[in-house]
């Protein structure tokens, strides 16, 4: 992630909103390890399930991935950083 150049001031507001988005975040996130989990048991307990689990369980990364992108622009954006091109 790239530096700020100068300080940053975040309101109050901002820094509820931002406390707000990393709950969020977090909450979605245990949910969709809670879907892997939740598959995987059921995969154990019934084979024949296991293409339809794995096809959820194959979900869950992206969606993972999305939200903390989702967060972390939202984070830089407040505090007017960006991250570095690879």
């Amino acid at each position: 992630m790239g530096e700020a150049e100068k300080a940053v001031s975040l309101s109050s507001e901002q820094v509820a909103q931002l406390s707000s988005q990393l709950s969020e975040m977090r909450h979605k996130i245990n949910n969709y390890l809670t879907l892997i989990t939740a598959a995987a048991e059921i995969m154990q307990r019934k084979a024949e399930a296991a293409p339809r689990m794995m096809e959820s369980i194959m979900q869950q990364p992206t969606k993972i991935n999305q939200e903390i992108q989702r967060f972390s622009d939202a984070f830089e954006s407040s505090l007017g950083t960006h991250r570095e091109s690879k």
